[in-house]
């Protein structure tokens, strides 16, 4: 991939969505939709960013419910013929592999294991045992048991999980560029770090987003890959 990076447009308003990517496609290789933006907009949202882009479309949907339901739900997006969805890795490996048999013979289907806003003492909240690097480790192996393109981690564990799984695809998000606010991310590393250890996508969202230039940010953080 030529420029790994993928624009995270969590916005719900279709033309702020559009005048940002219009300032800033030139420096970006792919879009990502989540859940604010699907829930608002639906196909028809997504089919608007597809021609205003002319990019791959990454729909982080996160889907996480019993297998019959999460191929049903990849059936009905397949239309869109999105280049990466996401599913959790907590839904277990029958449900990751029947969305995987549900999903474009194009679409990367990749596993959600540990959110970056998460740390340690929220794993023990929820009943898991041992460290972030563990559990995402864990995730991983199922993941790619269950016939899955690739995960999403955070850039600490991408490159441990890289050497697990050699051709594995593995998608970054909670980056921050050096000097930059972390706001609700706890476990951030830099673009260029996130790319060196193994990184496919990297998922950029409000350094680019909230920054007072935008497509100066984009260039900025393009330049250091």
């Amino acid at each position: 991939m030529s420029n790994p990076i993928y624009l995270a447009l969590d916005v719900p308003q279709l033309d702020a969505a559009k005048d940002l990517l219009g300032k800033v496609r030139g420096h970006i290789g792919g879009v990502k939709l989540g859940m604010e933006f699907f829930y608002a907009h639906g196909h028809h949202g997504v089919m608007e960013m597809v021609q205003a882009s002319g990019l791959p479309i990454f729909l982080d949907l996160k889907l996480h419910d019993i297998p019959n339901t999460v191929a049903g739900a990849m059936q009905s997006i397949h239309v869109l013929e999105p280049a990466i969805v996401t599913v959790h890795a907590s839904g277990g490996r029958a449900m990751m592999e029947d969305a995987k048999a549900a999903a474009g013979e194009n679409c990367k289907v990749v596993a959600v294991t540990m959110l970056t806003s998460l740390d340690e003492r929220d794993l023990a909240r929820t009943g898991v045992a041992g460290t972030p690097h563990d559990h995402v480790m864990r995730l991983a192996e199922l993941a790619e048991s269950a016939g899955l393109d690739g995960i999403v981690c955070s850039g600490q564990e991408v490159g441990a999980v890289h050497k697990q799984w050699k051709h594995g695809f593995f998608v970054v998000p909670g980056l921050r560029p050096a000097g930059s606010a972390t706001g609700d991310q706890k476990r951030t590393v830099t673009p260029r770090k996130a790319r060196d250890d193994g990184a496919s996508v990297l998922v950029i969202g409000r350094p680019i987003s909230k920054a007072a230039d935008p497509l100066a940010a984009a260039r900025e953080i393009e330049a250091t890959l």
